[in-house]
């Protein structure tokens, strides 16, 4: 079924033009991913197909009947109103219905014993019989459970900006439309709520548009791609992952068209070179020809980040927590947690979100004191900082001179040095937009810039708190890259699984209640390790309990539960965890030692002193070796069995 057609739009900003001539209809089932670079105006583009702005040109044709709704960046609510009471806010005749039910029943309470009010409310059973509405209320309560609001019945106006957008998004998908719009739906909410709307994305009837970054969740949900780049609009019948292979394909085609072309554009070059005696007609045309070759030059692309920035040297003692506890009143979020960074450490921290996370990077980067425990850091630690928390830009400030307030220039991997207009030129930022006022940038476009200056600082220890949030997929790659080659320490707090997976090699876990988990691996061992747990756990439920109550039924959060469950026999005391980092490199410098004295052993020939002197340092150090190897064992098992009581 058709539900939408979009005609020829076009809109700029300025001088910029954003997209342009755009063609494409919308049928039932469409699940469309728009992808981009910051800054090619995919969210003009969504608000533009929701009626939100009116296009420079062209169309939007929505077919009789057909709802659309869209999930703004910036939601708005009624003052005083309960998160409970904006998801039922719809204008479905089934919403209209829960809340006829819900104030008849309520001033019977208030009037038990008058006639016309107990003839409301039978009124009102039937029509909730009439349309099926009984199990609206009860899924607007699971739908802001799973999105991590437990008490359905808090005003919104006393909630975080990230609570009110997850409120937002539960009304969006309890209420019914054809054509569901959604501008970065994962941003604010933790890993299991992006899986839980995940599953709910892929089931759910109708269309949808959606921007994000999270390239697991596009990749299973979308069944279509739309990339803007350079004001054109390219489609793709197809998902994330094969939307790769599909554009490969075409740059490759464009590449060896511009090649076919450069030849021909060879060709007419010499012939004007060798000049023309007189100007037939078949001689202007090749002139002609010639002038048309040169305009048909290929567009510049969305272009290719670059970001190999020298970091600052980096001594062995980096980063030291032992004992940290940290409590907010009565709730504590850290409890007993110690750990020890070792070189080019990747540690990923995931967890519910309120449970800690950002309080801990908070610590570690000495933003926040801790109740209880310390926290050391080495004398050639050089922190850099990028927060979830939006840094206030000076917005009357140029984009240049923003980032030559940081450095004039900066070393790159390679020893060369570049200068900031060169930096900035690497990070899609061309010589006349550095020039702008940074007031004038989109939001991605801002954080792409505060980004390249917390990496222009040149550190050696990364702090990166939710970074894939308000970043395009363009630059979450190079990141990725540059992370691959950074020499240095980095700690990541991310919803995002891919960039998890790609980036992190140790998860720190929070679990509630203040108990942090140490997993090897990255985000999908600890998510395989966890649902092992979970599903050997579950058959020891007491019985009659209800399974998922807060959690997933929509009740309140079993915080005193979920910290039973997490008892621990075993745990390694500080010395055991500092060994069990370093071990590894000690039984290598070991046998290096030994290699050594064999070598010397060979070289010393007949020397029978020397040989002498030389075979005593073996034997000590084969003691020395057998002694790290049993440790080592030993370190080993006790970390298996304390991950196999997790």
């Amino acid at each position: 079924m058709h539900l939408l057609s979009v005609e020829h739009i076009t809109k700029s900003y300025g001088e910029k033009m954003l997209f342009e001539d755009v063609n494409f209809g919308v049928e039932d089932g469409d699940k469309i991913g728009i992808i981009g670079v910051n800054g090619t105006g995919k969210s003009t583009f969504l608000k533009v197909i929701a009626g939100i702005e009116p296009p420079d040109s062209g169309s939007i044709s929505i077919g009789n009947r057909v709802t659309v709704r869209m999930l703004a960046q910036d939601p708005v609510f009624t003052p005083g109103e309960t998160a409970l009471e904006h998801v039922l806010g719809g204008d479905s005749p089934q919403l209209k219905a829960v809340r006829e039910h819900a104030a008849a029943m309520e001033a019977l309470e208030l009037n038990p014993g008058d006639a016309a009010l107990q003839q409301r409310v039978v009124a009102a059973n039937q029509k909730m019989d009439e349309l099926d509405a009984w199990q609206l209320e009860s899924d607007a309560k699971t739908a802001l459970s799973k999105l991590g609001i437990y008490d359905s019945g808090v005003r919104v106006d006393t909630m975080s900006g990230g609570q009110r957008k997850r409120v937002a998004m539960a009304a969006a998908l309890l209420q019914p439309s054809d054509i569901l719009i959604l501008d970065e739906p994962t941003n604010h909410i933790d890993n299991e709520s992006v899986a839980w709307l995940e599953s709910m994305l892929q089931k759910r009837r109708g269309a949808l548009l959606m921007i994000t970054h999270d390239r697991y969740f596009l990749d299973r949900v979308s069944n279509r791609v739309i990339e803007l780049d350079k004001g054109k609009a390219h489609f793709y019948e197809a998902n994330y992952s094969r939307f790769l292979e599909l554009k490969l394909e075409r740059e490759e085609r464009e590449a060896a068209s511009e090649a076919k072309r450069q030849n021909l554009l060879r060709n007419e070059l010499a012939w004007i070179r060798r000049g023309a005696k007189a100007r037939s007609t078949k001689q202007k045309a090749r002139i002609d020809r010639f002038e048309d070759l040169k305009k048909q030059g290929p567009q510049a692309g969305s272009g290719k980040l670059d970001i190999s920035v020298a970091s600052t040297r980096l001594g062995r003692k980096i980063v030291e927590l032992e004992g940290v506890s940290k409590s907010f009143g009565e709730r504590t979020v850290i409890r007993d947690f110690s750990y020890i960074a070792v070189p080019e450490d990747r540690v990923g921290i995931v967890g519910r979100n309120g449970e800690g996370k950002s309080t801990l990077m908070k610590i570690i980067a000495g933003h926040l004191q801790p109740d209880e425990g310390t926290v050391e850091l080495g004398q050639t630690v050089k922190l850099g900082w990028f927060s979830q928390e939006h840094e206030e830009m000076d917005e009357s400030l140029r984009v240049i001179e923003y980032i030559r307030e940081e450095a004039e220039q900066v070393k790159t991997g390679d020893g060369t040095t570049i200068s900031a207009a060169q930096m900035l030129e690497r990070f899609l930022f061309p010589p006349a937009m550095q020039w702008s006022l940074i007031g004038k940038l989109s939001g991605g476009e801002k954080r792409r810039l505060q980004l390249l200056r917390v990496l222009m600082s040149a550190p050696n220890v990364l702090m990166l708190d939710e970074p894939t949030n308000d970043l395009d997929i363009a630059t979450l790659t190079v990141l990725e890259s540059y992370l691959d080659e950074f020499p240095g320490v980095v700690f990541v707090v991310s919803h995002d699984r891919y960039f998890l997976d790609r980036t992190v090699d140790k998860i720190i876990a929070f679990e509630g209640n203040g108990v942090i988990t140490h997993h090897t691996g990255n985000y999908s061992d600890y998510q395989e390790h966890a649902d092992k747990q979970a599903a050997s756990a579950a058959p020891s439920a007491a019985p009659g309990k209800q399974q998922g109550t807060g959690r997933d039924g929509g009740g309140s959060r079993p915080e005193a539960s979920r910290g039973e469950s997490k008892e621990r026999k075993l745990k390694m005391s500080y010395k055991d965890q500092k060994d069990f980092e370093q071990i590894d490199g000690w039984i290598e410098e070991a046998e290096q030692r030994l290699a050594s004295v064999a070598a010397a052993m060979e070289a010393a020939g007949s020397d029978s002193a020397k040989l002498q002197e030389l075979a005593e340092q073996q034997q000590q150090l084969e003691a020395k070796l057998e002694q790290l190897m049993d440790r080592w064992t030993e370190l080993n098992e006790l970390a298996e069995q304390i991950a196999a009581q997790k």
